[in-house]
């Protein structure tokens, strides 16, 4: 069994009597790209929090890096690197005094990296942080977390208002590092993780609808087209690996979850005798989620009519 960098059980925050994390059980491998997802006020942010210790949670509970999450401090995170979108930088100080300063507090440090990444970063080390674009600062908040090469490197929504130049040289530089850490990062635009990260969890309303590899994802999951031989109802009784599912005339779509391409044909053949014709087709990261996510409401939606049904 592949050894977890971050593990969490039951990991839970209330806000008053509202879950901004719910019961979320989650493991990042060692070694891994992984990308949490799901759109602004999903509890992203404060998962993050817990995790670092910045907050404490309401029950469950996290271990990273092999410690209790809750026993984070001082030396602890001279083997985890943090960068957060609304990151406060010393304004004041130049991009070459930050790195000074910060050298300091790290044993690890290493020079030599520092030197290339703040050449591959462009980055001006006479230049106060004050003068600097959003771009720029985000390039020297990555130099000051990467140079004393942590084994954990957290970045909470790093790319969110970038330019696609910056927002590309800055994926450049975590693959470099990949080989030598776990990378935990959140985002809330796919197209922004999907080309590079190896696992993947969609948060959704705080609660964790899955995690697993990308490339298990994306080949359980398949837009279905079904053509009859003559126009005829939804069946009865649909599977629940069967995700919104739409007939119109001679013609059934919808999206499995559970996709195995021999045995899924059997399976519809089985259900719809006028079945004529089956295409299956490939779904990128966008599609699949918009459908878990709806599938996930209108699950959540029927719950809350049957129990008010039953309460009636």
């Amino acid at each position: 069994m592949m050894k977890a960098t971050i593990h969490t059980e039951n990991l839970s925050r209330k806000f008053g009597q509202t879950f901004a994390v719910n019961h979320v059980g989650l493991d990042v491998p060692e070694g891994s790209i992984y990308a949490l997802v799901g759109a602004n006020g999903a509890g992203k942010t404060t998962l993050i929090k817990l995790l670092m210790n910045i907050l404490r949670p309401t029950a469950g509970h996290s271990v990273v890096l092999a410690s209790d999450s809750r026993c984070l401090k001082g030396k602890a995170f001279e083997r985890i690197g943090y960068v957060s979108e609304n990151q406060e930088l010393q304004e004041g100080m130049s991009v070459g005094e930050m790195l000074d300063y910060f050298r300091a507090f790290y044993s690890t440090w290493d020079r030599d990296l520092e030197a290339q990444l703040v050449r591959q970063f462009d980055l001006p080390r006479g230049r106060k942080l004050s003068q600097l674009s959003r771009g720029m600062k985000m390039k020297a908040a990555f130099a000051s977390s990467l140079a004393y090469r942590p084994a954990l490197i957290v970045l909470d929504e790093p790319f969110s208002g970038l330019d696609p130049l910056v927002r590309d040289e800055l994926i450049d530089v975590l693959l470099e590092r990949a080989p030598e850490t776990t990378i935990f990062l959140s985002s809330h635009d796919l197209a922004e993780i999907e080309s590079f990260s190896s696992h993947v969890g969609f948060l959704d309303s705080g609660k964790l609808l899955f995690s697993e590899e990308m490339s298990v994802l994306s080949e359980r999951f398949r837009e279905v087209t079904v053509t009859l031989a003559q126009p005829s109802p939804l069946p009865a009784n649909l599977p629940a690996s069967w995700l919104q599912p739409q007939s119109a005339d001679c013609m059934l779509r919808f999206v499995h979850n559970r996709y195995e391409e021999l045995a899924t044909a059997r399976e519809i053949y089985a259900l719809i005798p006028t079945a004529r014709d089956i295409s299956f087709d490939a779904m990128p990261l966008r599609s699949i989620f918009l459908a878990i996510a709806k599938a996930n409401r209108g699950a959540a939606q029927a719950n809350s009519a049957a129990a008010q049904e039953a309460h009636a």
